[in-house]
């Protein structure tokens, strides 16, 4: 877990972004990658429209020119090992793109109030489309705590299980781990086994298990974060077991208003 692939764009989210990036990249020992998206614009089609795109494209460089000055001013000063890529194109897209090689793809989980660009189903389409780990930030997070406490959302399917596994490195930084899980019978992987799979590589996780049927799953995840104090959730995106129902479903929800950084697999 040494690739870390940021995108850069001058928006809301940018500084929260960077730095939970420079925190994962110092912590990991790894390379960031700052992926800075010149995106292409969106304007209501007419006889003058090639004019209009190439006045808002030209704007939009000369935008990203200025931000791109002052990232790579600030980065210098940085003890992380970093390199720039330049992309014009539709976000997603181009992430997509650049995520090959990548362990880890920093993005935010929403832009409260910001309509564009659109981080939620930004994030969304990354973990449907890669095979690559995203860490989703709120967009006004001071700093990544990587040492800190982690809450796994076990929903016992192939998609946690294969983020925690990915993930490996990064848990073994946190202070502590809880393996957290609300039966429904529908899970392959008992939390347990995770639980041991874990202790073989040092990290000593505890695990908690509670039933209930009337309360969303993002609901319950949110309310056992807040009463165990975590400072990120780890989870797999997309799958169908009780705590993360099906796409369009809790992992979005989450996305759209969980308070913590999330990190994400699918």
């Amino acid at each position: 877990m040494k690739n870390i692939l940021l995108l850069v764009h001058d928006d809301e989210g940018q500084e929260a972004r960077l730095q939970a990036a420079l925190d994962l990249t110092r912590a990991l020992g790894g390379h960031l990658t700052c992926l800075d998206v010149t995106p292409y614009p969106m304007i209501a089609g007419d006889l003058y429209v090639g004019f209009g795109e190439a006045a808002i494209l030209s704007d939009e460089r000369e935008s990203e020119a200025k931000n791109k000055t002052t990232l790579t001013t600030r980065l210098a000063q940085e003890d992380v090992s970093w390199s720039w890529i330049d992309a014009t194109g539709d976000i997603a897209g181009c992430i997509e793109d650049a995520a090959t090689l990548a362990d880890l793809i920093v993005l935010n989980r929403a832009l409260d109030d910001y309509p564009l660009p659109d981080m939620r189903t930004i994030a969304s389409r990354i973990l449907m489309h890669t095979r690559t780990v995203v860490v989703a930030v709120p967009e006004n997070l001071p700093r990544f705590n990587v040492s800190g406490r982690v809450l796994v959302a076990w929903d016992g399917q192939s998609s946690a299980a294969a983020t925690m596994r990915a993930c490996v490195p990064l848990l073994r930084l946190a202070s502590e781990v809880e393996i957290f899980m609300t039966r429904d019978g529908a899970e392959k992987i008992e939390p347990t086994e995770a639980a041991e799979y874990l202790s073989r590589h040092g990290i000593h996780a505890s695990v908690r298990i509670i039933d209930d049927g009337l309360h969303a799953a993002d609901q319950i995840i949110a309310e056992e974060a807040r009463l165990w104090h975590a400072d990120y959730v780890m989870m797999g995106a997309y799958s169908h077991g009780r705590l993360m129902e099906t796409f369009g479903g809790v992992t979005k929800r989450m996305l759209n208003n969980s308070k913590l950084p999330m990190i994400l697999g699918h």
